[in-house]
């Protein structure tokens, strides 16, 4: 298990718990406003043992009401049903944070009740989604994940970060239906735009974030497609 990065403490990354944060190396997309390129090809420095989270974790029972699996892409490391399975028995609440590519170690987890909350990725509408993600894609992948999580398996939120370069209010459009289309025209739970902020770990520069009057359209576009839209950040 390739544990890259540890944010001790967030309010942010699970609504309405005090949660922390883990990061694990690895990604099979290549985003070009990614903030934690560094991790990406699984090569960064290991931050801690699975060992030492968990007694990190341990020390925090009774702190920390919850703990997010971010990255990276977490479905890529095998290690990832029997480390959720610990910090299950430790009494914490699970959060995945996943680009929704495998689908099929997503359903997995779910059914292993290993999950309390995923948050998956919606890059773009299917036109800009290989510009957006900076490889190919499989979207009969991605479009399963999405179906998955419309059911309600699980608890779930999706996110998209938007990019003046990448996004626009068509972008978002074709977005919100095409997500609609898969949910069979019931509105998904809830949907957070989320801002690009520059920071020096991503990979390419002079990426920006849309302005205030476009990002206020884009949530109420996507409010549209859902029960609940806001801005994130």
């Amino acid at each position: 298990m390739k544990i890259s990065g540890l944010q001790k403490m967030t309010l942010l990354d699970y609504p309405g718990k005090i949660a922390c944060t883990v990061f694990l190396g690895g990604c099979n997309f290549r985003c070009p406003y990614c903030h934690n390129s560094e991790i990406l090809d699984g090569n960064a420095p290991e931050l801690m043992s699975e060992k030492e989270l968990l007694a990190f974790l341990s020390s925090r029972k009774g702190l920390l009401d919850a703990v997010c699996i971010s990255g990276g892409e977490p479905t890529l490391q095998p290690e990832l049903p029997d480390l959720l399975a610990q910090i299950k028995a430790m009494g914490f609440l699970t959060k995945l944070d996943t680009n929704g590519s495998r689908p099929e170690v997503l359903k997995a987890l779910v059914s292993g009740n290993l999950l309390d909350y995923v948050a998956m990725d919606i890059k773009n509408s299917p036109d800009r989604y290989a510009q957006t993600i900076g490889v190919p894609w499989k979207r009969e992948k991605i479009e399963e994940s999405i179906r998955f999580l419309t059911e309600e398996h699980v608890d779930y939120e999706f996110r998209t970060t938007v990019i003046a370069q990448l996004h626009d209010f068509q972008s978002m459009e074709e977005m919100g239906s095409w997500v609609s289309t898969l949910a069979e025209n019931k509105k998904v739970k809830r949907w957070f735009v989320q801002p690009f902020a520059d920071r020096e770990t991503v990979m390419y520069s002079g990426l920006c974030a849309p302005c205030d009057t476009q990002l206020s359209e884009f949530v109420s576009t996507l409010g549209r497609f859902s029960s609940h839209s806001s801005r994130r950040g």
